[in-house]
């Protein structure tokens, strides 16, 4: 079982989002996934231009880090996406990879895998968890939930301790999840409303996105 970590923070592992992830990925390990971690402030990973190559050829033009993400990513059972609030949303180095992630995203790459979501803030996170466990979901992955924290949180003690409790548990549940082959009713009406979108939409542009087209074939979703 291999699960794939994505740390959006631009301070990397010194960064109050590593602090509350980090408790996850030791879970995760201990229950016995194997994972992999990848930090974006270690990486290069250009924003998207919305040449739309990928969508007629299965390829992004852009020569950086982006292709061995989107690779671990396409071979993982699941994903865990950390990022601390930035004016309400992800930050700009985990929306870029997110953009990029464009193909993937209409050919349901990620289809019944497992996904969850650490957050931290300043004051309030709730916007950036459902933004991100929304962005699972449209990739085709069930979510088992997410953690979050204020940045006081992680430097009072016995909140420190609660919600690294948090974070393990979560850490542990997407394994279970994943060993389980869970379902999740209650997002089987999202995630099935955007598979349609996504199928409408690959049909209509069949004559220009032809590798997205021709995998929707081979997977026999047409």
């Amino acid at each position: 079982m291999n699960i794939v970590s994505i740390l959006g923070s631009p301070h990397g592992m010194k960064g109050n989002t590593s602090q509350l992830l980090q408790p996850f990925v030791r879970a995760a390990k201990a229950a016995g996934a194997t994972v992999t971690e990848f930090s974006l402030a270690d990486l290069s990973i250009a924003p998207c231009r919305g040449c739309e190559a990928c969508h007629r050829t299965g390829e992004c033009p852009i020569r950086d880090d982006y292709r061995t993400v989107r690779d671990s990513l396409l071979a993982a059972d699941g994903v865990v996406l950390a990022s601390p609030n930035y004016m309400f949303s992800v930050t700009a180095q985990l929306k870029a990879l997110l953009d990029r992630l464009s193909g993937p995203l209409h050919c349901q790459m990620l289809q019944n895998r497992y996904g969850a979501a650490v957050v931290t803030s300043g004051g309030g996170s709730a916007e950036v968890e459902q933004y991100l466990l929304r962005f699972l979901r449209a990739m085709g992955c069930w979510t088992v939930g997410s953690v979050s924290a204020e940045a006081r949180e992680l430097f009072e003690g016995q909140s420190f301790e609660q919600k690294v409790n948090a974070a393990s548990s979560l850490g542990n549940e997407l394994v279970q999840a994943i060993r389980g082959k869970r379902s999740y009713p209650q997002q089987t009406s999202e995630r099935s409303e955007f598979f349609g979108r996504m199928k409408a939409l690959i049909l209509m542009r069949r004559e220009d996105w032809t590798h997205e087209y021709d995998y929707w074939m081979s997977q026999n979703r047409l």
